[in-house]
């Protein structure tokens, strides 16, 4: 739900490397909320490794990467 926002006008804003991590950080605090893990009655926080097994798509810079690439070869076909 939150991914698409973050993503929308991606290949065409300005971004530095740590507005990157950034982004990774915002990405991986809001699936620590919505999916923490019971174990034995117990609630935790999950971890960076945890998370990247259960969400596959959980790089967000990688998915803003592929869409400029995708918008740079669109550019170059419109000649």
């Amino acid at each position: 739900m939150v991914k698409p926002d973050v993503l929308y006008g991606g290949e065409t804003r300005a971004m530095t490397e740590m507005d990157m991590k950034r982004l990774g950080t915002r990405e991986r605090k809001i699936l620590r909320i919505y999916g923490p893990a019971e174990e034995q009655g117990i609630w935790r926080i999950r971890t960076n490794q945890e998370l990247r097994k259960l969400y596959k798509d959980l790089d967000t810079a990688a998915a803003i990467n592929k869409m400029r690439l995708e918008w740079i070869e669109h550019a170059v076909r419109i000649d």
